[in-house]
């Protein structure tokens, strides 16, 4: 998966882009980590328009990054989630713990 990161303001978009699963934990991880580093970062979107795929490991570093997003008070978002990564927020109740949009 690639990542490509975009800043307006205080938020930052990630443009998610191919397979998300458990070989993109460390380009995800780095991405992420510095947003939350930055203190002129509220929010965080993190854009699914080019993703097809999303497994069981996906989901839980998403479960991991809101962890700590909330430690370091900021908010994440999930945009443009369709197709069977949408099937898949639904049927894991994800609106429940996530905004998506």
């Amino acid at each position: 998966m690639n990542i490509d990161t975009r800043k307006d303001g205080s938020t930052a978009r990630l443009l998610l882009n191919g397979r998300f699963d458990f070989n993109s934990h460390v380009v995800f991880n780095q991405s992420t980590d510095s947003l939350l580093k930055d203190a002129g970062v509220d929010e965080l979107e993190l854009d699914f328009d080019q993703v097809k795929y999303i497994d069981s490991s996906a989901m839980g570093m998403l479960l991991l990054l809101k962890e700590r997003a909330k430690g370091a008070s900021k908010s994440i978002t999930l945009l443009n989630c369709k197709g069977s990564v949408a099937q898949v927020f639904e049927l894991s109740n994800f609106r429940r713990l996530f905004t998506i949009k």
